[in-house]
């Protein structure tokens, strides 16, 4: 019988999976997300999964905040976050020199030198989608919707982002004043870049090759450009 690998990521905010062949080939690949009901969204990914290749035999391994718990109940492999990250760019992108991964509620830094050097934020979730997704709102927006504004945005005005209380203290203010959106969207993506450098990289040069990795580095382009023009990097190093 045949057998397809199954890799499932279990975050705070969303669930990703994908199935590769022996030979690591891409077979299929989903990004959903589940708000906060895992178990029904893992259960539908499950269930396509199968659809998708009956009579087949499974391998499966799992990573994520959300899936700790899960791998350790069905007894399979479960690999910690910022190691499959790793492992991953050590397999797709050798010449990586720096990795920058912005997830729901964490943001992740991996120095690749003669030595890894792996930073992680702590319980704040500052900076990351979530902080995002609380930004959007208060604009009136989706995610989508302010990566859309921040490409129209001109002007960036200090933001806070180390805290969506601040960040709110700071927006609501200039929306009073009748600050453009496009500006404070513009801003809100500029605070991000900021909060993830200083509380991350904490002076450490980000340079050499940069990859970028999580939901909000792949889906908001304002976002990527953003950390792309404040770390001076040049087309060749993304």
């Amino acid at each position: 019988m045949k057998v397809v690998n199954i890799g499932m990521d279990v975050g705070s905010t969303t669930v990703k999976a994908v199935v590769m062949d022996n030979k690591n080939n891409l077979l299929y690949n989903e990004y959903r997300r589940h708000f906060s009901n895992t178990k029904k969204t893992i259960e539908e990914l499950f269930n396509e999964i199968i659809e998708k290749f009956p009579n087949y035999n499974y391998t499966l391994t799992m990573t994520g905040s959300g899936a700790i718990a899960l791998a350790k109940f069905l007894n399979v492999n479960f690999v910690q976050e910022v190691i499959a990250c790793k492992n991953a760019i050590n397999e797709y992108a050798k010449e990586t020199d720096v990795c920058i991964e912005l997830g729901g509620e964490d943001a992740k830094i991996i120095y690749f030198d003669q030595t890894i050097e792996q930073r992680m934020n702590g319980s704040c979730a500052g900076g990351t989608g979530s902080f995002l997704d609380q930004m959007a709102v208060l604009l009136n927006t989706t995610t989508e919707g302010l990566n859309d504004l921040a490409k129209e945005g001109k002007t960036i005005y200090p933001i806070a982002s180390r805290c969506g209380v601040f960040a709110k203290a700071d927006v609501q203010p200039l929306l009073n004043e009748g600050a453009k959106k496009e500006d404070i969207a513009l801003s809100i993506m500029q605070a991000v870049v900021n909060q993830t450098i200083s509380g991350l990289a904490c002076g450490k040069p980000i340079k050499g090759n940069v990859i970028f990795l999580g939901g909000p580095l792949t889906y908001l382009s304002a976002l990527r450009d953003r950390f792309i023009s404040t770390l001076n990097l040049k087309e060749n190093e993304v």
